[in-house]
């Protein structure tokens, strides 16, 4: 794993030629009620069987994000397993996300 970053770090990184995928690992009605733009969902129960889904991602950067930190640090456990090596934890999840960079979304 690549670490961690904040909110306000990923917020400026997302805006560079060379920003990093976003992988949401919460649950279909969490991610409906809010979500960051162009983030692909695979809730963290189906992470395993639908990594396949994301084999096109494996040598590219990936922040994985959930509410709070604590279900994407297990999505990355969980990929690093399957070979993806460019994994980074957001910092509080999309709560940090509703705090510290768009205080409009909606916090749950």
């Amino acid at each position: 794993m690549d670490g961690s970053i904040s909110a306000p770090d990923l917020a400026r990184r997302l805006g560079t030629p060379d920003a990093p995928r976003l992988l949401d690992v919460r649950q279909v009605e969490e991610h409906e009620l809010v979500a960051l733009p162009d983030s692909r969902l695979v809730p963290l129960g189906e992470l395993f069987q639908r990594a396949p889904e994301l084999a096109d991602w494996k040598d590219e950067e990936i922040v994985v994000y959930c509410h709070h930190g604590m279900r994407s640090l297990r999505a990355i456990a969980i990929m690093e397993s399957l070979g993806f090596t460019r994994l980074t934890n957001l910092t509080g999840g999309i709560d940090a996300w509703s705090t510290q960079v768009d205080r409009s979304l909606p916090r749950y």
